[in-house]
């Protein structure tokens, strides 16, 4: 892993773009969906995922098996994971509020669930039940009654067991087999089978993200996601086997993924770097990891640890480690970053899976202006206005001037007339 200095390093660029023919597939794809809805899903699975299905809804009998394939070990994990994201996300949850002030007036607000989200959940080559449960619970906690749940099937038109015993846990009940931009498309515009949603979350590829990316307006995405990310703020007392694990679990989710490291210690510098050389050896997914590595990895040296938050600060990275001797006392560095775990006992993996908070993080510098994806993803904030006859005489010469000044006639007789009529 190369070592070297701030003024030599040169940050990834912090925009999630998508190639023009892969927007022009994608456009393809989700126009025919739109047209012909139900056929189109069928011909796309067939041809992306070689499945020949005749029904796209997963069926009571397949969640049964899929929860005999698994271990017990691993529902319980699961059943502990729930519990914690549940948990957590229950004390973000806000209510609706209402003041009267001195005049009569009412002013406040109201808090609604959406009614309906839909949640894409990965195939292909891996299943990531986590990413079911930390979709959907904050959504059920919000109070969405209705989850749509799309995930793309195998060859033989099956759901992997782990992702269906997740959903399960989680209290998704409606599943369809189906994945990719033709997923998005369905969620968006809604088929024969699968309802129009009011909002897309959960991670995909290329294709996946670019179809969020267009659909975008017809019904709300939780973000354009890039490519994961770690950075690590460490000083010269920080146990150098410890940080370079966390490299190398961040450098094995894709060879797009970034792992870097923010130091003033040289020689912690150096024995990262050896350890990274010497913990790769021991993992099985070396060819991602050293890809990531040479593409998006750094040990970056600075000038002091202030040097380090300010350069973390403009990353903005998706995940941001503080291996430090005192962590909490330089919380206030933190300007920009989807999640911060404190202290050389919270490595990033713990929230990916158990902590509690969503692991679904703003990526590619967007934490400079995006949150984690919590409660308030799945929430609507209505704002109350009653204002009484007291309050309109207080204001009206006011709300005139304004609505004359911007040439908005009609606008200052909806005062005067209920002005005059007051007289």
């Amino acid at each position: 892993m190369k070592i070297v200095r701030v003024d030599e390093w040169q940050p990834r660029e912090n925009l999630v773009e998508q190639k023009g023919d892969i927007i022009s597939t994608v456009q393809r794809i989700i126009d025919e969906v739109r047209i012909k809805k139900d056929t189109a899903l069928f011909a796309y699975t067939k041809e992306f995922d070689g499945a020949n299905l005749e029904s796209l809804l997963v069926i009571e009998e397949e969640k049964q098996f899929a929860m005999q394939q698994v271990n017990s070990s691993f529902v319980e994990a699961l059943q502990t994971a729930a519990e914690r994201i549940r948990l957590f996300h229950e004390k973000e949850r806000d209510t609706s509020w209402w003041n009267m002030e001195k005049d009569g007036s009412i002013l406040g607000q109201l808090v609604r669930p959406m009614d309906r989200v839909g949640i894409y959940v990965p195939g292909g080559r891996a299943a990531y039940p986590s990413s079911v449960l930390m979709n959907a619970i904050p959504a059920i906690v919000a109070g969405v009654e209705d989850i749509i749940m799309v995930t793309p099937p195998d060859k033989n038109g099956v759901i992997p067991a782990t992702t269906l015993v997740a959903a399960q846990v989680a209290g998704i009940e409606k599943i369809y087999k189906v994945g990719g931009a033709q997923a998005i498309a369905a969620l968006a515009y809604g088929t024969q089978t699968i309802p129009k949603v009011d909002k897309i979350v959960g991670p995909g590829n290329q294709y996946v993200a670019t179809a969020k990316q267009l659909v975008y307006g017809q019904v709300d995405i939780d973000s354009f996601a890039g490519p994961s990310e770690v950075v690590i703020i460490a000083d010269e007392q920080a146990n150098p086997a410890f940080v370079a694990a966390d490299l190398l679990a961040q450098a094995e989710h894709d060879p797009e993924a970034a792992a870097m490291l923010f130091t003033p210690s040289e020689e912690l510098a150096k024995k990262v770097a050896a350890e990274v050389t010497n913990q790769t050896k021991k993992l099985d997914r070396v060819s991602v990891i050293e890809a990531s590595l040479e593409k998006h990895g750094a040990i970056v040296l600075t000038s002091d640890i202030k040097e380090a938050f300010a350069l973390s600060n403009q990353v903005a990275p998706e995940h941001l480690e503080l291996m430090l001797v005192s962590p909490w006392e330089y919380l206030s560095y933190v300007r920009h970053a989807g999640a911060v775990f404190l202290g050389s006992m919270s490595p990033e993996t713990v929230g990916d899976y158990i902590a509690g908070p969503s692991h679904v993080l703003p990526t590619s510098g967007t934490a400079r202006f995006s949150s984690a994806l919590s409660v308030d993803t799945f929430v609507k904030k209505t704002s109350l206005i009653s204002y009484s006859k007291e309050a309109l005489q207080r204001d009206s010469e006011q709300v005139i001037t304004l609505a004359e000044q911007e040439g908005l006639g009609a606008h200052a007789a909806s005062i005067r007339i209920r002005m005059e009529d007051g007289k």
